[in-house]
């Protein structure tokens, strides 16, 4: 069958469609008139392109209340960046707080380490992916380093209380680390404001910028017990074996994807100019929609927040009549719907929700996406015979 409708993406929750404006030009400008490497060349171009990358952190410094931009360390993605801390600063001994909402960006590096003499527990987490701040603290005990957690899930969007939880590891002098895929580029996060030691964030989601760069911001407290999980050229203190204790050079080791960085440059530039609340609140207003007509459908489980509540525009379904993996299929094949299925690298969430291990079909809107889009997809509920 023919699709009879074509490009509509609802799974911005994997990588942003479209991306900011201008993000291709700045690609393909950097890779055509100049791929010049910074740190390592003495000319004028490796300077502008350096001039760029600097600027690029004051944005992501200014964006996320960082005290100076030499914070501000870039990774290949946030995976990347949460396995640098994972592994560059815990010991054997050492004890980790988590929730039950961890993308395997956070669980799959803690259950290597658990080989070393690391161990975790999860902070309880309900059916709605809410966390009690008060049970983060009730885990914290002698050998407690650190608390790792997902802002917003990936799973339901559900928003976690970074701040009570930042109080409280400010409280315990406990190292707090926050995973902000989901909400990097849609909510505010402040990392002086919420105590962050360790900010990981990737610029493909909500920042809307291409794919392969991310990073971490680090304060200087954890600076100074945190080692560099990978050591090579920094091209600064050449003459040294041991790696830079200077930021950004200490945890930057080789050559910067430096066209993911102007891509970058490009879409916090955008951002800055039509304002990230602007875009929120379009992709909630999208959100609303979306679950007044799902409401409609007893065939359908919302899963998690019915509501807009502590929640960004990332939500789940489980088509409690019909296998969620035909439904997917059939939404693409026949009507041109994108989304994506399964358990969606986090099946911890999936167990704290109660859809493990069926899984979920996510919706996840962005700043592009129409009415005329939703109202598209509930009409293609109704002729796949869901009810």
């Amino acid at each position: 069958m023919e699709n009879k409708h074509t490009g509509i993406y609802f799974d911005n929750g994997s990588t942003s469609y479209p991306k900011a404006p201008k993000v291709a030009d700045a690609v393909a400008h950097l890779l055509s008139s100049g791929a010049f490497n910074i740190n390592r060349g003495s000319y004028e171009g490796a300077y502008e392109v350096a001039g760029m990358v600097l600027d690029t952190r004051e944005k992501l410094a200014e964006l996320f209340h960082a005290e100076t931009s030499k914070q501000v360390v870039f990774t290949p993605g946030i995976t990347h960046s949460l396995n640098y801390f994972i592994k560059g600063f815990l010991k054997p001994g050492d004890h980790v707080i988590v929730t039950g909402m961890e993308h395997n960006a956070v669980m799959r590096p803690l259950f290597q380490m658990e080989r070393l003499g690391i161990c975790y527990d999860m902070a309880r987490t309900d059916r709605e992916g809410m966390v009690c701040p008060e049970d983060v603290e009730s885990l914290i005990r002698q050998e407690t380093k650190a608390v790792i957690v997902v802002h917003a899930s990936n799973v339901c969007g559900t928003i976690v209380p970074i701040e009570e939880i930042g109080n409280i590891c400010e409280k315990h002098s406990i190292f707090f680390a926050v995973d902000t895929a989901q909400s990097a580029g849609t909510i505010p996060v402040d990392m002086q404001g919420a105590h962050i030691d360790f900010l990981a964030f990737t610029g493909h989601k909500g920042l809307l910028g291409p794919q392969g760069i991310g990073g971490f911001l680090i304060s200087e407290r954890l600076n100074a017990a945190m080692e560099p999980l990978i050591a090579g050229g920094t091209g600064s203190q050449s003459d040294r074996l041991e790696m830079p204790d200077s930021l950004p050079d200490k945890f930057e080791s080789g050559t910067l994807n430096l066209p993911g960085i102007a891509g970058l440059h490009a879409a916090l530039s955008y951002l800055e100019e039509v304002g990230v609340e602007r875009l929120y609140r379009k992709k909630m207003d999208l959100t609303a929609y979306f679950l007044e007509q799902v409401k409609e459908f007893s065939g359908i489980q919302i899963v998690g927040r019915q509501d807009l509540a502590h929640r960004v525009a990332v939500v789940s379904l489980d088509f409690r009549r019909q296998d969620n993996a035909m439904i997917a299929f059939e939404l693409e094949q026949q009507y041109g719907i994108m989304t994506r299925v399964g358990l969606h690298c986090a099946p911890m969430a999936h167990r704290s929700l109660g859809t493990y291990p069926r899984g979920t079909v996510r919706f996840a809107f962005g700043s592009a996406n129409k009415k005329e889009e939703i109202d598209i997809c509930i009409q293609a509920f109704k002729e796949l015979g869901i009810r």
